[in-house]
């Protein structure tokens, strides 16, 4: 997920940021989040790469938000608008922009949690994250970067998409309870796969995209079958 702040104000700009990082932490969402100082620089990063969720301030000195969000309706309908102001008074041409909601300065934390409460429903699902400590330090790890972990020896092994092997230093039930998520599936008592990497369960192993077969237990491989079989259902729209 992209998030953009659009603000003249540097000291609203930062606080917004923190108010946002407090939220999506309590989501369990990443997102990676850019600050703007006026319209222009935000609009020529946006026509590059696309952002899912913008907050622009109406009244900055150089800029006008109104028109910035006009200019971006141009390029993209789907950014998730909403507007930062002292006043709710551009509410019908909020509306022709397709802006979802007025923040009104100054807000409270309990405002900004039920915007975001409603904003995260409206979204597609966004990717959650563990932050695990490993022996490189506490890194944050994205559900959909996991392709399937191991416990063994002791240890658990987590097999990246970019190839790399974290090892996560705590229980593997520990582990396993923070990945609680429909994509994952126990495979035995100490291995579980991410369905979103697996191209197939052949009735003992889940394929994975990288090819490795991971086992399943016998008495688990009817509920794997049925497991896969919703996660794709949900997944295609079958």
């Amino acid at each position: 997920m992209r998030i953009a702040i659009v603000d003249d104000d540097a000291a609203d700009r930062r606080t917004l940021h923190g108010r946002l990082e407090v939220q999506l932490a309590r989501h369990s969402i990443h997102a990676d989040i850019s600050e703007y100082e006026n319209g222009r620089k935000f609009l020529a990063e946006a026509a590059q790469e696309p952002f899912t969720l913008v907050f622009l301030d109406i009244y900055m000195k150089k800029d006008n938000g109104i028109e910035t969000a006009k200019k971006l309706r141009l390029f993209d309908p789907d950014c998730m608008l909403v507007f930062t102001t002292t006043s709710a008074e551009h509410a019908l041409d909020g509306f022709r922009v397709r802006a979802l909601h007025y923040l009104v300065k100054p807000y409270s934390d309990k405002d900004f949690q039920e915007l975001m409460d409603e904003i995260i429903d409206r979204m597609p699902k966004p990717d959650k994250y563990i932050e695990v400590r490993s022996a490189n330090g506490t890194q944050r790890l994205r559900f959909s970067e996991i392709i399937y972990a191991e416990h063994y020896q002791h240890q658990i092994y987590t097999h990246t998409t970019d190839n790399r092997k974290i090892t996560p230093r705590q229980t593997f039930g520990k582990f396993a309870e923070d990945l609680q998520d429909e994509r994952f599936f126990l495979c035995n008592r100490g291995v579980l796969a991410n369905m979103e990497h697996a191209v197939d369960f052949n009735g003992t192993d889940f394929i994975m995209e990288n090819e490795e077969a991971i086992t399943v237990s016998r008495n688990l491989r009817k509920s794997a079958r049925m497991a896969f079989g919703d996660f794709l259902f949900k997944r295609r729209g079958i």
